[in-house]
């Protein structure tokens, strides 16, 4: 398995698969977005998976995906519940290096404008934005390789700053 993989994760609309594109563009690597392999997968829409399985349900879809996902040279940008799947969280970070695209609450909460039709696992009635938020964060810092903080910054900025912490990254860990 190759490991030279930039594995993107972080809460919905962080700006996992919009950097992700620009990203391996700028690097020359494929890309891929697990929420379109998973909705290729079951041919549906995520918010009809979450609807007609439920989130327990959508959740180990999701990691049955992830954790026999294949790639080389390639930006993966990853569902925002990817998290909640560990066996494939192992499975990423042994595939390249996971990168957590970290952003404030309030920044994200003004992003997700429709979070049904956005497909965002809840997994509890009445959960809220602040709800998933508390869940995840501790999730994504366990996981990532690196965090890159993207409050305020463009997506070329952000892209650049992506691009610059995987080098360092990367670098630091072929001397030591």
């Amino acid at each position: 398995m190759s490991n030279n993989n930039i594995i993107l994760i972080g809460m919905p609309a962080s700006g996992k698969s919009t950097a992700g594109v620009l990203l391996a563009k700028t690097i020359g690597f494929g890309f891929i977005d697990t929420d379109l392999l998973i909705q290729n997968e079951q041919k549906s829409l995520l918010c009809d998976i979450i609807a007609r399985r439920g989130a327990e349900k959508f959740i180990e879809i999701e990691e049955t995906v992830l954790a026999s996902l294949w790639a080389e040279r390639c930006v993966v940008a990853t569902g925002g519940s990817a998290v909640y799947g560990e066996r494939a969280m192992r499975h990423l970070r042994e595939m390249g290096t996971v990168v957590y695209l970290k952003l404030g609450e309030k920044t994200i909460e003004n992003r997700l404008k429709n979070i049904v039709l956005r497909g965002v696992v809840m997994r509890r009635a009445g959960e809220t934005v602040a709800d998933l938020y508390a869940e995840r964060v501790p999730l994504y810092e366990k996981y990532a390789h690196i965090t890159v903080d993207c409050e305020g910054k463009t997506a070329e900025e952000t892209v650049r700053a992506l691009a610059e912490a995987v080098r360092e990254y990367r670098s630091a860990r072929q001397k030591g």
